[in-house]
């Protein structure tokens, strides 16, 4: 039976911080992982560029049975203390939209980076490798692929459900529920809608369609969300549309305003002076694509002609166009699902070091915790903040 200090059950983003934050503190750290490869989700994260935080980083960006739950660990480690480290390796970003950072050349960077932390520290990394059991007495006792193995102190750093053609699986809830923790039901976040019927048809003839948009949900609270919205062969994605999914519950209706940066009733004048004889629909296709025009009309009459609009008639165009609903039959699932909304309790977490507040030394940090950020580099904010704080916990 081989020892270490620390055991990490997970070689991804919360996982490698967490090593390497335990080895630079003296702990001998080995992190386990049933991959063949560290950090995949890191590496085509971001289209290969990995958006690896974001520079306005608060509790508002999260989702989670306790908000504030977050606050501790976002504050220990936030997204200037691992912008340092990117700068530090000479690793060359980009600023986006929205505070989002990407690597300017690739998310291997961001890898070599934890990697080369990883080695220079001492921390043992066996990948390929299989937990079949855990059991705790003193210490940790772990059976796997390799041997035994004991530690005082095991992290579960093991994501949640999605992507699972990359080898998510629901181990770390499999763990919390071992050891007596509860486990928020989950479900797939940051991920496209898809429809049935003729919704479908209508939308798949839409594919490729993109606009700006502020989408909302209609029956329950959320936040408001105004991004980029995509129309495809399946449904509807984009980033709006991703933001509003992990708030989504079936049944729900979303609400889309389709024309947020359009003062409608001072652009109607323009068009009454301009082209008073042409037909709304005609106009209309100045600001969107005919074939969205097309689907649009079959919920209001578009064959008037521009000056026999009313202001009421406009007043009516405007509500309509602000408030487009319509009702997602599903989301695509985990198999696309950027992150995983639910996971193990916070109530049965401490805030400050993410250790398990009934069983001394076991720890959940990342994904796998009932913490999900938005889109847009504040889930991998999630990811080096946990992992630090449980690396200086251990």
């Amino acid at each position: 039976m081989k020892e270490a200090n620390v055991v990490v059950i997970g070689a991804g983003a919360a996982g490698l911080m967490c090593a390497i934050t335990a080895a630079s503190r003296g702990k001998s750290v080995l992190v386990l992982d049933k991959s063949v490869k560290a950090a995949e989700k890191i590496r085509i994260s971001g289209g290969g560029r990995c958006n690896f935080t974001n520079l306005d980083v608060t509790a508002d960006n999260y989702i989670s049975q306790n908000k504030h739950f977050c606050k501790s660990a976002l504050a220990g480690f936030n997204q200037w203390d691992f912008i340092d480290w990117v700068v530090q390796a000479g690793i060359d970003y980009h600023e986006r939209e929205h505070g989002q950072l990407f690597c300017d050349k690739s998310a291997q960077d961001i890898i070599n980076m934890l990697l080369d932390k990883c080695h220079g520290y001492g921390v043992q990394l066996a990948l390929g490798v299989e937990v079949q059991s855990i059991e705790k007495h003193e210490d940790f006792i772990l059976e796997t692929s390799i041997g035994g193995w004991t530690c005082q102190s095991l992290v579960v750093a093991t994501g949640g459900l999605s992507i699972p053609k990359m080898g998510a699986t629901g181990f770390g809830f499999k763990i919390a529920k071992q050891f007596g923790l509860n486990v928020v039901d989950t479900r797939p976040g940051l991920v496209p809608f898809t429809f049935t019927g003729k919704d479908k048809d209508d939308f798949k003839a839409l594919a490729g369609i993109s606009l700006p948009v502020v989408v909302s949900l209609v029956e329950r609270k959320a936040p408001s969300f105004k991004e980029a919205m995509l129309f495809t062969h399946r449904g509807l994605s984009g980033p709006a549309i991703l933001q509003i999914s992990s708030y989504w519950l079936p049944g729900d209706s979303i609400q889309i305003n389709l024309i947020p940066n359009i003062d409608l009733k001072a652009w109607m004048d323009e068009q009454k002076q301009d082209h008073p004889q042409a037909l709304l629909a005609t106009v209309l296709s100045h600001i969107f694509p005919k074939r969205l025009v097309g689907l649009l009309a079959k919920d209001f009459d578009m064959q008037r002609k521009v000056q026999s609009l009313s202001d009421k008639d406009i007043e009516q165009l405007e509500a309509f166009l602000q408030g487009w609903v319509i009702k997602p039959s599903s989301t695509e699932g985990y198999r696309t699902a950027e992150v995983t909304v639910g996971g193990v309790d916070t109530a049965d977490l401490y805030s400050k070091t993410m250790q398990a507040r009934n069983v001394q030394g076991l720890y959940f940090i990342g994904e796998v915790v009932d913490v999900t950020g938005h889109l847009g580099g504040f889930n991998f904010q999630w990811a080096w903040s946990s992992g630090f704080a449980a690396g200086n916990a251990v």
